[in-house]
């Protein structure tokens, strides 16, 4: 490897030589003729084969010369202000592709060409501030996958371990067995959540645009949820414009409007309130979704569509934190845009802005 890495620089370091030897040779060879012809038109003078021929040795000569001057400068100039940042550039990738993620740049600020690496550092230092938080994202990722899958399977196993005890009651016996059953079911759930997830991250669902009527999707996923508010003695209050029509996958924002309804009913006690609104908003159709749970501090607001994020702990065995984070990336895909107002004891309010259908797409897709 070394061998190669000085056959290969002798190389070209010869190349160089060849090439400032031909540009000036050519250089001085025109030179040399027009100063030639113009001294032998003005004053006459003829050169003997003598002198023409040391002339042209001596201009060789001075080609050489010229040539290894050249050379020598621009291997010089190159050292300094092309290997140099070069290498230390190269020496930054290494340890990134070792696993160092911490590793910055620093830039030259000269002057030439290292105002470019200048530039190709900045770019490499912001690559690996982004590979950073990624690396951490994965890390906290995992840690959280490996917490939620243990709590469910943890539940499924004492519940199986205490129904092979002797002696229990059959309503002992059904209750451990729906307990297994939920706990299955929560398992399942975060499986799902996360290979979805993973998908919309990894830009493996590519957004089917159709055009249909929002309400009616509205209306038909909250029927789902009948029996969870009916067993929660939940008042539902509906407030949905007609003839909304949007453009946009409908598959995907039935996801959307899923997890906000289970949410919005889940955290809201029993006789409670959950309310779905949808009116026209200019260009938009605006969602609103609002409950009358235990609410959201600021605090929590700020990081309420992040995975695995709960912000209310005493409602975490009731979700996975990977609900909002999916809707929100859902809703970017989709092109829309998600907030959310809430106050602690009063409830929130989930607001999903998703662009309408425009009248000539209307016209064209009756």
């Amino acid at each position: 490897m070394i061998r190669d890495a000085k056959g290969r620089r002798i190389l070209l370091i010869l190349r160089r030589y060849i090439v400032f030897f031909l540009l000036i040779a050519f250089v001085i060879t025109c030179c040399m003729e027009l100063f030639l012809l113009t001294i032998q038109r003005t004053l006459g003078i003829r050169y003997t084969e003598e002198n023409i021929r040391m002339a042209a040795i001596l201009t060789f000569g001075n080609v050489v010369l010229l040539s290894v001057l050249c050379t020598v400068i621009d291997a010089v100039r190159r050292r300094y202000m092309v290997e140099r940042p070069v290498n230390r550039i190269v020496q930054g990738a290494e340890k990134l592709m070792q696993g160092d993620f911490s590793v910055r740049i620093e830039p030259f600020h000269g002057i030439d060409s290292e105002a470019e690496f200048d530039t190709i550092i900045d770019y490499f230092n912001r690559m690996a501030e982004e590979l950073s938080g990624v690396e951490t994202l994965r890390t906290d990722f995992i840690a959280n996958v490996s917490h939620e899958l243990k709590t469910p399977l943890a539940v499924i196993q004492n519940y199986g371990t205490m129904l092979q005890s002797p002696g229990l009651t059959e309503a002992q016996r059904m209750e451990y067995a729906r307990a297994i059953t939920e706990q299955s079911h929560r398992l399942a759930d975060l499986i799902t959540n996360i290979l979805k997830l993973n998908r919309l991250e990894n830009q493996q669902i590519y957004p089917v645009a159709k055009r249909y009527n929002l309400g009616e999707q509205l209306a038909g996923c909250l029927l789902n949820f009948e029996s969870t508010w009916e067993k929660k003695g939940i008042d539902i209050e509906t407030d949905i414009e007609e003839e909304v029509i949007v453009r946009s996958d409908e598959e995907l924002l039935s996801l959307v409007w899923s997890n906000l309804f289970s949410n919005a009913l889940k955290f809201t006690e029993d006789g409670g309130t959950v309310s779905v609104e949808l009116k026209s908003e200019g260009d938009y159709a605006a969602v609103r979704v609002s409950d009358t749970g235990c609410g959201i501090s600021p605090d929590t607001g700020k990081h309420i569509f992040e995975k695995f994020y709960q912000g209310d702990t005493s409602h975490a065995t009731q979700g996975n934190g990977l609900g909002l984070a999916l809707v929100k990336r859902v809703v970017d895909i989709v092109g829309g845009n998600i907030s959310v107002e809430s106050e602690v004891g009063k409830g929130s309010t989930f607001i999903v802005r998703i662009r309408r259908a425009a009248d000539g797409d209307i016209q064209k897709n009756p």
